[in-house]
């Protein structure tokens, strides 16, 4: 089998929403400490990702979104030199510092150079290790911790330029992947699959019906074991049938059972499980091609422990 990439880059652990906010660079440290303590880093192919264009973004975001984000990020660096605020908040939960707008672009652009990378064969999968996350990033809005949606961007960057015809999103994030859903809802030759818990944030869970989403909404409290079994009789027909030849993968660690931001009862070993499954239809039907993002995991050591697991199946050791 070939080669699993893993991009990230210094410039993502420079955006940061403030002190003692969840999603916060350390999360990156956890996972790079658990690689280098379990050997695992020997195994992977590390690449430092270019940032994405502003043409690429704008496959799955209006451009005057990424114009207005591009301005509220050059006026906070013009009133913090003249004495103002080090953060500009979006909404109660996100904000952007100097730095957000370069590690934006860096987290978009893993998933494209990822993309490039297992489309021309250099790499089979590849896990980005990148932040700020991206599967609440809508069209036109940042939410949630989110301001491109690297996934969805990802996505269409594969059908447009890379002249595929059938991609899919699997999303086992804690959260909907409300923005992902956003961007992809109605384009048939995107497949999105995801579970999350409900009700939970965002408010409402799942907003469209469209036929290209197989949205699995579980209660708080839902073990690894229920969630399998809806995978394999709801998500793993659809997979079949779609017939992907390209997965993305938001791969949110927030569901795990020791993570505070969510009620969900999974551990290390569903992500084995859940990401073994994804990797069988990708061989089947997609090459082995798999590109990785990661989306949500705020408790430190459960994160890279599911990290750690997840890696382990992409890269078969």
């Amino acid at each position: 089998m070939g080669a699993t990439g893993y991009f990230t880059h210094a410039d993502c652990r420079l955006h940061e929403m403030g002190e003692g906010h969840p999603e916060c660079p350390q999360r990156l440290d956890a996972i790079e400490d658990r690689l280098l303590i379990t050997g695992l880093d020997h195994a992977l192919t590390r690449r430092e990702p270019a940032p994405a264009s502003l043409t690429d973004i704008e496959l799955a975001h209006g451009r005057m979104y990424v114009a207005s984000l591009r301005g509220l990020s050059d006026a906070l660096i013009e009133d913090m030199a003249a004495g103002g605020p080090t953060h500009s908040a979006l909404d109660p939960d996100t904000s952007i510092n100097s730095h957000t707008w370069k590690a934006a672009l860096r987290s978009a652009g893993a998933a494209l150079e990822a993309t490039d990378a297992v489309m021309a064969g250099e790499l089979e999968n590849a896990f980005c290790a990148t932040r700020p996350p991206g599967h609440h990033a809508c069209h036109d809005k940042a939410m949630g911790f989110c301001f491109f949606n690297n996934v969805a961007i990802a996505a269409k960057y594969a059908l447009e330029r890379h002249g595929l015809s059938r991609v899919a999103i699997v999303d086992f994030d804690v959260h909907h992947g409300n923005g992902t859903e956003d961007i992809v809802a109605g384009d048939d030759r995107i497949l999105m699959v995801s579970f999350y818990q409900h009700p939970f944030y965002p408010e409402g869970g799942a907003r469209k019906s469209d036929a290209n989403l197989v949205n699995l909404p579980v209660p708080a409290y839902t073990k690894g074991m229920d969630i399998r079994e809806l995978i394999d009789m709801i998500w793993m027909p659809r997979l079949e049938e779609h017939k992907p030849e390209l997965i993305f993968i938001s791969a949110g660690f927030d569901a795990h059972r020791e993570d505070d931001m969510g009620q969900l009862g999974l551990v290390e070993q569903d992500y084995v499980w859940i990401t073994q499954r994804i990797k069988d239809v990708a061989i089947k039907h997609a090459k082995g091609r798999i590109v990785s993002c990661l989306e949500g995991g705020y408790s430190l050591s459960a994160l890279a422990r599911s990290v750690e697991a997840h890696i382990r199946v992409l890269a078969d050791v």
